[in-house]
């Protein structure tokens, strides 16, 4: 008779310590196996840093990899609250594409009615987005910013081939620059969406096909 392989862990990742707690006090019932709450510090150094000794320890050696957190939206009509579901991140070292984005925009969909789910390239910064240079990165075809996504899949596809994929909330976007996270309704909006779309995270988990032995 034969044994079914074991489920592929699960390495949710994010940067800062209120995502973590906003991450922490979601919905997490619905989890198909081992699920791992990382939390890498800011910048993509500190996120590369995080992850490759996250993904040393044997028990993340096969981990699926899933960037989180908030981010900075590039296009004018975004809101605080919307969702971003990476195709690709980039960032200087390269672009590393993700894998079951079609799924992730059905399931955050379902999970958070009623909130935007955009879609496209998610391109990595060494500095928070202001002003200008969210101008320029839009330019480039992206469609949101943040500091570690690109670095955490990177550095998740170095070590061994797994599925990852990246989640952002936006916080702040063109018409809505945010000064201090948590402090403005926009802060607080993101920080709600993002409690709630641990649901649609673990069905994109339960959906990676099986380890080979």
């Amino acid at each position: 008779m034969s044994q079914q392989p074991d489920p592929v862990p699960l390495l949710i990742a994010c940067a800062l310590g209120i995502e973590h707690f906003a991450l922490r006090s979601g919905d997490r019932s619905g989890a198909d196996g081992p699920v791992t709450l990382l939390r890498t510090g800011m910048g993509p150094r500190a996120a590369e840093r995080s992850v490759t000794r996250a993904l040393a320890d044997p028990g993340h050696a096969r981990a699926a990899v899933l960037a989180t957190g908030f981010c900075a939206g590039l296009a004018p009509g975004m809101h605080p609250g919307d969702l971003v579901v990476a195709e690709e991140a980039r960032d200087p070292r390269g672009t590393t594409p993700c894998v079951g984005t079609d799924l992730l925009v059905k399931e955050l969909a379902r999970t958070v009615p009623g909130r935007t789910v955009h879609t496209g390239p998610l391109t990595g910064s060494d500095h928070i987005v202001r002003g200008h240079r969210r101008a320029h990165l839009l330019a480039t075809g992206a469609v949101a910013a943040d500091m570690e996504s690109a670095a955490t899949l990177h550095t998740a596809v170095r070590t061994a081939e797994r599925p990852v994929a990246a989640v952002r909330v936006v916080v702040d976007a063109p018409e809505h620059e945010l000064v201090r996270i948590g402090t403005l309704r926009g802060g607080i909006s993101a920080f709600r969406v993002l409690r709630a779309v641990l649901p649609a995270f673990f069905e994109w988990h339960r959906s990676l096909p099986l380890p080979r032995r």
